[in-house]
């Protein structure tokens, strides 16, 4: 191939190397607040061939999971160099001097080997040639295997441009997320999800927070898995426990993206993230808006006995739904003295999503004649957010590894709720107009929290104690007013309805402590044991509406205990390399205030959710037993897991046959609802592999199958189905600027306490060509490209049959084009690239 020296190529080389210049500057400053622990490495370079000492090299210290900085060393004049002061944990050590080529080691800092030495390293001289432009690519490790959770770094996945922390879930590893956006994890959505560690607000797919398709892709930097958690994280979670981290630059300067993404059929989304590092202080700030607008259908079909009659319903719907938010945050990182950083936060937005449908509906009795009505529902949700928190975080220097950390925050969401219910006879039908119906649901909730976290090592060096205490408060003040229309000559003029009408109230206090021990128990073995309590205090109150059964205080306290266990042996060389990993961990679901709130939400004219004010905490055992082994680039990771839980919430639908004869014509009326139903088994085994197939093509899959039993409890008989899911992902380099990424996932039938969910899946196609040095990236993004991903429910009871379809706006294109900002690039590894890994098991 042909090379050209122009003013071009010099332009480039030249800017490349004030690059360098400029992170070598700013290494100093990224080290200073990162190190701080028992672990150190060593080494010394040597030219090959010539055997002669290397001096005057920078010496870079990365860590593995995310390759951000942690230290730099130089060497001597004899080619030695040393680090100390560094964290435990898995490292890529980086020697870069422009008269050699790169060279990269990997390493692990444990407890019972805290020190690495690498002597007489080999640099190889760089090859002279005619000056062109240099494109130096690589990856990061796709997912990190640490002690008791996995880290998937989700920076290079194509799948979420324009899209949100949903689409990026869909690609992770044991988790699972449906086309209502409700995550689940080894067949359990009973999960906590966390930002950057600490509570936000984030509601699983459902009313009460901040949803994960709210929250921009753009943002996630890595997702940690902790299938199994010790007993150092809250016990709320029996499905295991998600932490998205979100981006952040410590680099020196003003750096950061703006990026602005176009879909198909009118959606729109950017952001704007930005940093500054002055001195000890690092300020950000950025925003995140979106208006988006996807397309709805569905049909159901119901059969009901009711009394002595059958009734045969259907319903076909078409709408549309719109989602605008916006959102502002701000934060700095102070450098303290004496080993000490402070960091403040807050951010706030707006959400607003209009939800408006047209239903055709039938109603057949005894097989007599077919009456038929249209439907119309028109919900606007509107939402206002305030997030905010701080952190501290102090380090002795003279004593390495000690540690102690606070943080604190609070979540306020003030939502507004309007859901406009109208229905008119077909002309010609027996069937009779109803009255429209509005109610107006209104909900002020808070979350605040404080928590302290102290490590302290132990003296043999091998291992450490952790300890620390929590408080957390969660309040919901709300109401509903239902009224109905006051003639039909002035459809949007309600009256309120004093027996549908109510207020409520409910607090929960959760304070909480914990001990954990760490420990090596040889050169091979290490283990981790802990205990958690926590003392659960609720209390509520619910106020008129003296047409509704379930009204008066509710009133719960309880305390429990949390042990968990975790032994693991290596058989490699490198610690990770071939590890075995056994671990057990008790976790509990504490119901939420919707859940328990005894208030009728009308979906739509026929059907509503009740809450169950007797719904009492779930509890489940967690048992896994994982292996990972590495072979050259190729990472396979075996886990097998059972989880038992006991009190099990289930949620149960039932033919409200009071409201059913109310309604005389307008159809029949279901009711969901939850309730505790005994013990529920989840038995199985999950394989994942992450292997490079070529220089140009990387495969990543991962598959789980699990045997799920639900008891029945009197209600329904005891089901048990087997139940798998495989996701596969293909990244390709079609050249140094061009990625393609094909990705799927599908996921088979799953039991319910009264029926089944249906299989579903979809498959997603996404190319990446970075531009101008680097400085920009165009992406192109097409989600569900068979478009095959849908919702289907079927319940079958005595009393009750029905099948329902719900398919959303699923297959979208998506273009977007991003600007990076300062020391940012569109490379491929943000600073560094780590070498391949995969697979993992969280424990």
């Amino acid at each position: 191939m042909k090379t050209f020296f122009t003013s071009a190529s010099i332009f480039r080389v030249g800017r490349a190397l004030l690059g360098l210049t400029i992170a070598a500057l700013a290494l100093p400053l990224a080290a200073a607040a990162q190190t701080g622990g028992p672990g150190a490495v060593s080494g010394s370079l040597l030219e090959a061939g010539s055997g002669k000492v290397v001096p005057f090299s920078d010496v870079l210290l990365l860590r593995a999971a995310d390759s951000t900085f942690v230290a730099v060393a130089q060497t001597t004049e004899q080619g030695t160099f040393k680090a100390g002061a560094l964290p435990l944990g898995t490292y890529l050590l980086r020697v870069q001097d422009l008269n050699y080529q790169v060279l990269r080691r990997r390493f692990t800092l444990t407890a019972a080997a805290p020190a690495v030495q690498f002597p007489g390293l080999k640099m190889t001289a760089a090859t002279a040639t005619k000056l062109n432009e240099v494109v130096v690519t690589g990856q990061k490790a796709a997912v990190v295997e640490e002690l008791g959770k996995r880290v998937i770094n989700v920076e290079k996945d194509l799948a979420s441009v324009g899209g949100t922390a949903a689409n990026i879930l869909q690609n992770v590893p044991s988790v699972s997320v449906d086309v209502n956006g409700t995550v689940s994890m080894r067949g359990s959505s009973n999960i906590t999800i966390l930002i950057d560690g600490k509570p936000a607000g984030v509601s699983n797919g459902g009313t009460g927070g901040q949803r994960l398709d709210q929250i921009p892709a753009s943002r996630i930097a890595q997702v940690e898995v902790i299938t199994n958690p010790s007993a150092k994280y809250d016990a709320a979670g029996g499905g295991g426990v998600i932490n998205l981290i979100t981006k952040k630059e410590t680099r020196s300067g003003t750096n950061g993206t703006a990026s602005i993404n176009l879909g198909t059929n009118d959606k729109y989304s950017g952001n704007l993230s930005l940093s500054r590092k002055v001195g000890k202080a690092t300020w950000s700030g950025g925003y995140d808006g979106r208006d988006v607008t996807y397309g709805s259908k569905g049909h159901s079909e119901q059969t009901a006995r009711v009394g002595t009659e059958t009734v045969q319903t259907t319903q076909i719907g078409v709408g549309n739904e719109i989602h605008r938010n916006h959102n502002l945050r701000a934060g700095v990182e102070l450098e303290l003295p004496k080993n000490q950083t402070l960091g403040l936060n807050v951010n706030g937005g707006t959400e607003r999503n209009l939800e408006g449908e047209g239903q055709e509906l039938t109603q057949q009795t005894n097989n007599g004649p077919v009456q038929r009505a249209r439907g119309r529902q028109d919900l606007d949700v509107q939402v206002k957010m305030l997030n905010y928190g701080g952190n501290y975080r102090r380090t002795w220097e003279a004593h390495k590894g000690r540690e102690l950390t606070a943080n604190f925050g609070g979540v306020v969401i003030d939502a507004n709720v309007p859901v406009v219910q109208r229905q008119y006879a077909e002309a010609g039908s027996a069937g009779l107009p109803q009255p429209g119906t509005r109610q107006l649901l209104e909900l002020l909730g808070n979350i605040q929290y404080g928590q302290i976290d102290y490590t302290h090592p132990l003296a043999d060096g091998k291992g450490r104690l952790e300890m620390g205490a929590k408080l957390e408060h969660q309040g919901n003040n709300g109401s509903n007013s239902f009224g109905f229309a006051a003639n039909e000559s002035r459809p949007d003029d309600f009256v309120n309805d004093p027996a549908r009408s109510l207020t409520y109230a409910s607090n929960q206090l959760v304070p909480a402590a914990y001990v954990t021990a760490q420990h090596s128990l040889g050169p091979k073995w290490n283990a981790q044991v802990g205990l958690r309590s926590e003392y659960t205090y609720l209390s509520g109150s619910i106020e008129g509406g003296v047409g509704i059964n379930q009204r008066g205080s509710l009133q719960q306290d309880y305390l429990s205990f949390f042990p968990s266990a975790l032994i693991s042996r290596d058989f490699g060389k490198e610690p990770g390399q071939n590890r075995l990993q056994l671990s057990y961990a008790r976790r509990l679901n504490r119901p939420n205030f919707m859940q328990q709130l005894p208030l009728a939400i009308y979906q739509d004219p026929r059907s509503y959710r009740l809450g169950n004010p007797r719904l009492q905490a779930e509890f489940s055992n967690n048992i896994e037993l994982g292996h990972q082994l590495t072979v050259g680039q190729a990472t396979i990771t075996s886990t097998v897991f059972a989880r038992i839980t006991t009190n099990s919430i289930q949620r149960l639908r039932y033919v409200d046959t009071v409201a059913t004869r109310l309604a005389g014509n307008a159809g029949l009326v279901t009711a969901e609802t939850y309730d505790n139903l005994g013990t529920t088994t989840n038995l199985g085994a999950e394989l994942s592999l992450n292997q490079p197939l070529a220089k140009w093509w990387r495969l990543t899959a991962s598959t789980s199958l699990y045997r799920a039993q639900i008891a029945g409890n009197g209600i329904a008989s005891n089901r048990t189905a087997l139940v798998g899911t495989a996701r596969l992902a293909n990244n390709f380099t079609i050249r140094p600027t061009l990625e393609m990424q094909l990705s799927g996932n599908v996921r088979s039938a799953s039991v319910t306490a009264q029926g089944r969910q249906l299989a579903w899946g979809q498959l997603d196609l996404a190319l990446r060509q970075r531009l101008f040095s680097d400085r920009a990236a165009l992406t192109l993004r097409i989600s569900d490209l068979l478009n095959t991903s849908s919702y289907r429910t079927e319940v079958a009871t005595d009393a009750l049959a029905s099948t329902r379809y719900a398919k959303d706006e699923t297959r979208v294109g998506w273009l977007g084009f991003t600007w990076y900002i300062g020391a940012s690039k569109a490379k491929p590894g943000r600073i560094e690239a780590a070498p391949q890994g995969g697979g993992g098991f969280g424990g």
